[in-house]
């Protein structure tokens, strides 16, 4: 659609303009051109203007919301982390770099001559710096593009005139206190921080509710979201497609690694929304595994936990695959117990429910089937080898804020059970080494529940049959 405004618009300049035109035709052509380069679905300013104004609408009369942007994580020496804006600063303003705060305000107050119901210190153009880290928004930026009516130059938060005593509530999420000072800069995130705590020396500031507002505003999403999420997930679902096209014995798992994430910056996800799992043979019963060094052996499983992140929404799809493309008798065994057990969790992800209903489900069933098999001899002893919780919210954050209560409509969340059997487990040497997780990301409906992950394969003949297909390219040769 905007490719195809940008033709009518581009035919409409051609037969308007005369030749002396030409110069601003030009001009007019570059931007159009420009426009067209860097992505186009980013969340609109529209999106975070409500949900400002939705929790503004929860927070108490004569009240202030503050918000800080993450710090500037240091790698090594002069060299930093790719920056990951905090979720709540994003959610609520749609602004990606660091340096800068936001005030939010029940009400409309005067401040320095001008009446608002919230403020945004920003970090300032900065030639030299552009020249090497990208162009930075400004105040006149994030006027612009975000839409923000007051918008200033972070250095200015100290000198502005706010009274935080005027307050009944000042409002703030926790802040640790492990981001470096720089010295040279009147606005960086640890002046903020030292002028908004010597701003509000004697405010009445709440540590608690704020957090429990954003939890409730994420933990249900906007259309908008949904969209967005569905992408990210898709695009985890396709790599798994193609992993389990291209695993084969000798393989090591930084190479299946490498095809995950191939096809997660192929179809446009910006990162991993975190370190990938790809753990084989006995990494398989690591649950957070994530160093991916070992060569994978025939006779190996391979749990394959990612998500591709999606304009800052992540998904969080796990599955298990036989490295030769056959699963072992014992490993079917387990395998089926965990999809048995994922498909119950699945049935209960339906709104009103409690939210850990799900993992109640799943969990009756591998407590039965393990004491079937007399891998464990209780319901308790059993939970060894299912040491996890079932679900947790996705969205922003990977394990996203929530008040894990009812489960509502347009809620997502995880289902993943998992049984993981390591070595010298109290059980026959049969089932030992075999780790096995399932996991979805389930959209909460009116209705049934609705498997955003669903098209990479669960079932065993599903997944055999997938691998016998050849892949777009083999690693080892």
């Amino acid at each position: 659609m905007k490719f195809l405004f940008s033709v009518l618009l581009i035919a409409i300049c051609v037969n308007s303009f005369s030749q002396k035109d030409e110069p601003q035709l030009n001009q007019l052509l570059k931007l159009i051109n420009k426009d067209t380069l860097y992505d186009d679905d980013l969340l609109p300013a529209s999106f975070h203007r409500e949900r400002r104004e939705a929790l503004r609408k929860l927070m108490p009369d004569k009240s202030v919301a503050v918000f800080f942007t993450n710090p500037v994580r240091n790698r090594s020496n002069d060299v930093d982390f790719e920056y990951h804006q905090d979720p709540n600063f994003y959610y609520l303003t749609g602004y990606r770099e660091p340096n800068a705060i936001l005030l939010i305000f029940k009400e409309n107050i005067e401040i320095d001559s001008i009446e608002t119901n919230e403020l945004i210190f920003v970090q300032p153009r900065n030639a030299k710096r552009e020249t090497w880290d990208g162009k930075r928004l400004g105040a006149d930026g994030v006027k612009e593009k975000l839409e923000f009516k007051y918008a200033y130059i972070n250095s200015a938060f100290a000198d502005i005139t706010l009274d935080f005593n005027q307050f009944e509530h000042v409002l703030i999420l926790p802040i640790e206190d492990d981001f470096r000072d720089d010295k040279n800069d009147r606005g960086d995130l640890y002046s903020l921080v030292k002028h908004f705590r010597n701003k509000s020396a004697n405010a009445k500031v709440d540590k608690r509710k704020l957090t429990e507002y954003m939890a409730l505003l994420r933990q249900t999403k906007q259309p908008e979201e949904i969209e967005l999420l569905r992408k990210a997930i898709q695009i985890t679902c396709k790599a798994q497609v193609e992993l389990m096209k291209a695993l084969e014995p000798g393989m090591t798992e930084y190479q299946t690694e490498a095809i995950l994430e191939y096809f997660f910056k192929r179809d446009g996800a910006e990162h991993c929304g975190f370190p990938s799992i790809q753990g084989a043979g006995e990494n398989s019963c690591v649950l957070h595994y994530n160093t991916n060094r070992r060569k994978v052996q025939d006779g190996d499983l391979l749990v394959s936990d990612v998500g591709a992140e999606y304009r800052g929404y992540t998904a969080d799809v796990t599955r298990t695959m036989p490295v030769n493309g056959k699963f072992s008798p014992e490993q079917k065994i387990i395998y089926n117990i965990v999809l048995e057990a994922q498909n119950a969790g699945i049935k209960a992800c339906k709104a009103g429910n409690k939210f850990w209903d799900p993992h109640n489900e799943a969990l009756k069933v591998i407590q039965k089937r393990l004491i079937e098999l007399k891998i464990a001899k209780t319901p308790f002893e059993a939970m060894q080898y299912f040491p996890h919780g079932t679900s947790h919210y996705l969205g922003l954050d990977v394990h996203d804020p929530g008040l894990y209560g009812p489960l509502m409509p347009n809620q997502v969340i995880t289902v993943e059970p998992g049984i993981y059997i390591p070595e010298g487990s109290p059980c026959d040497p049969k089932w030992w080494n075999i780790g096995v997780r399932i996991e979805d990301d389930i959209l909460i409906t009116t209705g049934e529940p609705e498997n955003l992950s669903s098209s990479a394969p669960r079932t065993i003949e599903e997944i055999e049959k997938l691998m016998k297909e050849p892949s777009l390219f083999n690693v080892i040769k």
